[in-house]
């Protein structure tokens, strides 16, 4: 074999590899975009988990039981309390649910008259859909086909949401079995920095999302007593709106605050500049309070990277992204400052060091010892 073609051989073996290389990344970019409403899925079962396991951890000061037992009791206590509220609220609730369809379309009519009063108001009318062009399009076919695809859709979540509810347990259940077998993927040397930084991502968000309920209800029960104060009707109802769709950061509050301010609009357009006005002032007040009692314990999220990564997340898998788009960027950030600013570049003084459970590490890593050892 002369030496012309052992090199040519070389070149070919090395662009073989080069090309089996790309296929592969190529192949899994596709796995992770054919499966992200899987992984999604599972990453909302983990931070139930970690909410559940905060739970765990106070009721374990006051109880002595192994950790499934008081991921058990804590469980059955949520569902308790759920199936309670909803056994006292859900009637009420309910009549004003069904009183809002009807009349949003009427305050949604009341606002369009008012805002075709002005110039800017009829140009921007004339842009949207009439109720006429809206009902003269629907027929016997696209009412049976949307209905079929509510039932559909309706059918999947509930299903997700068991799904989810049910990994949730057994991740909360045995965190550490879990963690020891992701710390296990990863070669010796790197196992402790591995085990700082799931323990840093679990502790921000813990911290997450206590301050996110904490604001949740601060939001639903402000906004509930400001309506009752305006006299806006329904006011249960949109407060328990409110409440819910603050969990979405930036979209979640506008939401929340068409359906109101629509409403408002029956009574009189200075009634809904005062509901315009008090959903402001909550969320005014819910910025300079609990957000940076928040962010002492997480880590800071710039406000423009989260609107982005909202509207990706959005585009790409729909509601399930915009939801969970918060928290999981506050992982990204984690693991970015960690691995990459601290360890690639060399830079320890970023704050994230100081936010990491000394004690969950070391439980973790003697774990692993043990584990080993055996």
């Amino acid at each position: 074999m002369t030496k012309e073609s052992g090199s040519e051989k070389t070149f070919a073996e090395r662009v073989l590899i080069v090309i089996g290389f790309v296929a592969l990344a190529v192949l899994l970019l596709l796995l992770l975009y054919f499966t992200f409403d899987v992984i999604l899925l599972i990453f909302a079962a983990a931070l139930l988990a970690v909410f559940l396991r905060g739970l765990a951890e106070i009721l374990g000061r006051f109880v002595e039981l192994s950790e499934g037992w008081l991921v058990l009791i804590v469980t059955l206590l949520l569902v308790g309390i759920l199936v309670g509220a909803v056994t006292l609220l859900a009637p009420d609730v309910a009549e004003q649910v069904v009183h809002l369809r009807q009349e949003l379309p009427r305050s949604a009519a009341a606002a369009s008259n008012y805002i075709g009063q002005f110039g800017w108001g009829r140009a921007l009318l004339d842009q949207l859909p009439s109720f006429n062009d809206f009902t003269a399009n629907l027929n016997a076919v696209t009412v049976l086909s949307g209905v079929g695809g509510f039932f559909t859709s309706t059918i999947g979540a509930v299903g997700n949401f068991f799904i989810t509810f049910l990994l949730a347990i057994y991740f909360a259940s045995e965190p550490g079995f879990y963690v020891r077998g992701f710390v296990r993927l990863f070669p010796k040397s790197r196992r402790h920095r591995t085990t700082q930084v799931i323990a840093s991502i679990g502790e921000t968000l813990r911290w997450w999302l206590i301050g996110k309920a904490g604001s949740m209800i601060f939001i639903g029960l402000l906004t509930w007593i400001g309506l009752s104060i305006i006299g806006v009707p329904l006011a249960l109802t949109l407060g328990l709106i409110a409440g819910l769709l603050s969990f979405i950061p930036n979209f979640g509050p506008i939401l929340s605050a068409v359906p109101a301010i629509l409403l408002a609009f029956i009574e009189s357009p200075t009634t809904a500049l005062y509901v315009a006005g008090l959903y402001a002032l909550v969320q005014l007040i819910e910025s300079n309070v609990v957000t940076p009692l928040i962010e002492r314990e997480t880590v800071e999220l710039p406000p423009a990277l989260t609107i982005v990564f909202q509207l990706a997340l959005a585009v790409l898998v729909g509601g399930l992204g915009l939801v969970l788009a918060t928290p999981l960027l506050a992982v990204i950030v984690v693991i970015v400052e960690m691995v990459y600013i601290q360890d690639l570049l060399g830079d320890r003084d970023t704050e994230v060091n100081k936010k990491v459970s000394r004690e969950k590490v070391r439980a973790v890593s003697a774990d692993l010892e043990k584990d080993e050892k055996r």
